[in-house]
């Protein structure tokens, strides 16, 4: 098989369980976590590093921000072998007694976003594989890590999220919202594939928090210490599926 063009990978490159963190520094900071590493390839926002973790071999590859890079991101590493994709990223709160730092594990996602719509009608469930999921909840609670469960939303328009879309978000009791597990979620059941996802909270829409609003930086320092927290959960559901 040819190599592919944006993540510059072919078959026998990587393995078949995928960490897919959107920002490629995080690519680095997972695989300082992990047992060894090596970087495969980088180009535009991909970085793919391959890793091992308590005897499990792993890719780790970044997806950049949004549904329609995460796609090529999916699409390109399940030609090359990826089965399994584990979105380790972070999200905006949409409930108010949620708080910065605080971890969600995925159980769907709605599809505020344009991608899965491509491939498939929006009435068509975007939810995580069972494996995965129950993978995720198990490796936090085996490390006494509090988190929430249940339904997020993938939107496309970071700056465009208004009161009125927040309000009704927060009435239909979805917990967070990112720009990637929708379609994440979607493609790989369609390729009957697998994938879930954990997000650390960087801001609280409802509270009227945005991520950097409260920091010089992209995250606030309990965010920072917490996604290092969601990438161990993430290592040790890895390990364990």
């Amino acid at each position: 098989m040819a190599k592919q063009p944006h993540l510059l990978v072919e078959e026998g490159d990587v393995h078949d369980i995928a960490v897919i963190p959107g920002d490629p520094g995080r690519v680095d900071r997972i695989a300082g976590l992990c047992d060894d590493s090596e970087v495969v390839a980088e180009n535009r926002e991909y970085k793919v590093v391959n890793a091992s973790y308590e005897g499990t071999d792993l890719t780790i590859c970044s997806t950049g921000i949004g549904c329609p890079s995460a796609a090529i991101a999916v699409e390109e590493l399940s030609r090359v072998g990826v089965e399994t994709f584990v979105r380790c990223g972070t999200c905006g709160a949409l409930q108010a007694d949620m708080e910065v730092g605080d971890m969600v594990v995925a159980t769907g996602a709605a599809k505020e976003e344009g991608t899965s719509k491509r491939y498939e009608s929006a009435n068509y469930p975007a939810v995580p594989d069972y494996d995965v999921l129950t993978g995720l909840v198990g490796a936090a609670e085996d490390n006494d890590e509090e988190i929430h469960v249940g339904p997020i939303v993938s939107d496309d328009a970071f700056y465009n999220e208004s009161d009125e879309y927040v309000d009704d978000w927060n009435d239909a009791n979805l917990l967070a919202i990112e720009m990637e597990a929708a379609t994440v979620f979607s493609l790989a059941r369609r390729k009957g594939l697998a994938a879930g996802a954990i997000c650390t909270v960087d801001g609280n829409l409802v509270a009227g928090s945005q991520k950097g609003a409260d920091s010089d930086d992209e995250l606030p320092e309990k965010a920072k210490d917490n996604v290092e927290r969601a990438i161990r959960i993430t290592l040790n559901a890895v390990a364990s599926l």
